[in-house]
């Protein structure tokens, strides 16, 4: 009997020891509820903190405001580029149909002698003669035909505006040493009686030896007519003509205009009253200065830098393109994150 107690009380004392080892599994155990308990009471506050009203709506409003300023971004930037656009296009036009002037002056020893065309009318050429150095003597025999020494053309041709009226022309080579200042003076008669006013009609045209080496002179001064300004120098009076030439090229052919400045005078005449019925003409044609005025038409409109500059806003207004996608699309996204995690709740 003091066996079998002494046999039982040992088997109570190792069922005790086996008890007290394995404590620590059961320490482990309650720590990784407790950890457990914990994470879960953290995710439930999240939850409540993020579900709660106040956080949806700042969160809502925030994606709100960003959406209207990219979007507010995206119309500036389009607005910019269509601007430039619309810039850099009437630009191009402005210049392209509104040419720059490039003007210089040449400086000459001598001018192509130009010519110089008389419609005279009923009057009559009584001189013409060179002189040089502004240096014209006094008349003798006023009104009487005296000797000269110009070079002189007449042709007969149809003007350009009215076939059926023929007209005269006394074509007269004009001066070139201008240098020594040559001029040519010429003297007309006509009788005033015959018509209401008194006065001579001309041209001048860019080149006399052009004349002479034209096949149909007809047809080159009909021409000429139809390119040339006309002038006039009225009786009584001396007009001194002085020329200046311009050249002008740009988009067409080269134009030649002549420019010039008249001064008159009035001719005392002293001859008898008999012979003062013929009205007498006097004009003298002399080059202003040895300088020819050049003018050069320059389009200043180039096209391609009106290309880089359409390239670059393109390129710009492409770019804000993609991003504003890019955009629309992460509000997309974010949009359907937030109803999926709204209907998980």
């Amino acid at each position: 009997m003091l066996r079998k107690e002494n046999s039982r009380s040992y088997q109570e004392f190792n069922d005790i020891c086996d008890n007290e080892g394995n404590t620590p599994d059961s320490d482990d155990a309650m720590e990784e509820l407790e950890h457990d308990e914990s994470n879960g009471s953290i995710s439930r506050e999240d939850e409540i903190r993020e579900s709660s009203p106040s956080m949806r709506f700042s969160k809502t409003c925030l994606k709100n405001v960003f959406t209207v300023v990219l979007i507010t971004i995206y119309l500036l930037l389009t607005a910019v580029a269509a601007f430039l656009v619309y810039q850099t296009i009437s630009d191009f036009l402005y210049k392209l149909n509104h040419p720059v002037m490039s003007v210089t002056y040449k400086e000459v020893d001598s001018f192509p002698p130009p010519g110089i065309a008389l419609y005279p009318g009923g009057a009559q050429l009584l001189s013409c003669r060179h002189h040089f150095h502004d240096d014209i003597p006094p008349l003798v025999d006023p009104g009487k035909p005296q000797e000269g020494d110009c070079e002189i053309m007449e042709v007969t041709y149809f003007g350009p505006f009215t076939n059926q009226t023929e007209k005269r022309a006394l074509v007269v080579r004009g001066p070139s040493d201008v240098r020594n200042r040559e001029l040519i003076f010429m003297q007309f008669s006509h009788n005033e009686t015959e018509e209401d006013f008194s006065a001579i009609t001309y041209m001048l045209f860019a080149n006399f030896s052009e004349l002479t080496a034209s096949v149909n002179q007809s047809d080159f001064m009909r021409n000429c007519e139809r390119n040339y300004s006309k002038w006039t120098f009225s009786g009584g009076f001396r007009t001194w003509v002085k020329m200046s030439l311009v050249r002008t090229s740009g988009r067409s052919e080269e134009a030649v205009e002549f420019r010039q400045e008249s001064m008159v005078v009035k001719f005392n005449d002293k001859r008898p009253e008999p012979e003062q019925s013929n009205q007498l003409f006097f004009a003298v044609f002399e080059w202003r200065d040895p300088f020819m005025q050049e003018i050069r038409v320059i389009v200043t409109a180039n096209p391609w830098n009106s290309i880089a500059i359409l390239c670059g806003v393109f390129m710009a207004v492409f770019k804000a393109a993609n991003f504003a996608k890019l955009t629309v699309r992460w509000i997309i996204k974010m949009r359907k994150r937030h109803l999926k995690n709204k209907s998980r709740n």
